[in-house]
């Protein structure tokens, strides 16, 4: 489906190419920065996580995603960039050090053992980046995952619905269903599923994802993490930064009532709700672009190429 990675190269590193270097000096200032902005945006989890305690809103990107706090705090120069005086890197995975000291990212070796993640991941970015944002769905995609659901079996059980359930149910049956994304899609209740326009599955991601999506906004922050070391560690803070913005507003505008949270909700159901979610959406599309075309410039850094 994606290609094969044993069968890719990099051919950036090729003879005659300069790489930019960075100096001790430049890389560390640049190491700690990350470290100080990362720790910033997990130690409230971390804290919560020390006493047992949860957030409904903060804690998604933590728990829904496979990544740890330390990957976010774990900097990378992105690929074709040599980090002087770097010699503790030689066990860091797909990094290679000279016998001077100078570290980079081994692209080679990623692509051995990731070359068709990598293929599937470009090709998705790049599809989304192309086509034309929607701005219907209005973020019906919760509300479809707690239709005809009990107090009991909703997702989030232990915080209310703002319109109770029948409201709820309500709403879902008054408007049109225009889920694009699987991974979305795949959490709707059975009777709500077959209500949506579309059939999302796993193997059509790179058809139907679009970029005024918030989910698609919320899983750059996945693929950076999934690329490691070949994505500049700004560029993953960027990337989980605007994960953490959607996911605020995806409760907000959710059939939940977090205003125990001190959450203001978007009330979608209302004309003026709408408004409001259609704008920050075009504003997350638009950022959601940019860091796309940030990803997709560290994988041409790369120059994948048939071996």
């Amino acid at each position: 489906m994606h290609g094969n990675g044993s069968h890719l190269a990099s051919t950036s590193g090729d003879a005659g190419l300069s790489r930019p270097r960075l100096s001790p000096a430049e890389w560390r200032a640049r190491e700690a920065a990350h470290l100080e902005r990362a720790t910033a945006l997990t130690e409230a989890h971390l804290a919560r996580r020390s006493r047992a305690e949860t957030h409904p809103v903060q804690d998604f990107l933590f728990t829904y995603y496979p990544f740890k706090p330390g990957q976010l705090k774990r900097w990378h120069p992105g690929a074709e960039v040599e980090l002087v005086g770097a010699a503790e890197r030689a066990d860091w995975r797909w990094y290679s050090v000279d016998p001077a000291g100078t570290a980079s990212v081994d692209a080679d070796r990623y692509l051995a053992d990731r070359g068709d993640g990598l293929l599937f991941i470009r090709e998705l970015l790049l599809n989304t980046s192309e086509r034309r944002a929607e701005f219907g769905c209005f973020g019906l995609h919760e509300w479809a995952m707690v239709y005809r659901q009990s107090d009991d079996d909703v997702r989030h059980n232990g915080v209310p619905l703002r319109l109770g359930s029948d409201g709820t149910d309500a709403v879902v049956e008054r408007h049109r269903i225009r889920c694009s994304h699987f991974d979305a899609f795949r959490f709707f209740t059975d009777e709500a599923a077959p209500m949506n326009e579309f059939q999302p599955t796993r193997e059509r991601m790179r058809e139907l994802e679009q970029p005024g999506c918030l989910h698609a906004g919320m899983d750059l922050y996945k693929w950076a993490a999934k690329l490691g070391p070949l994505v500049p560690g700004e560029l993953l803070l960027d990337c989980f930064d605007l994960a953490q913005d959607i996911r605020e507003l995806d409760m907000r505008a959710s059939p939940y009532d977090l205003s125990g949270w001190g959450y203001v909700p978007v009330a979608i159901e209302t004309p003026d709700g709408k408004a409001a979610y259609v704008s920050a959406q075009r504003e997350f599309g638009d950022r959601g672009n940019r860091l796309r075309a940030r990803l997709l410039a560290a994988l041409e850094a790369i120059n994948v190429a048939p071996r």
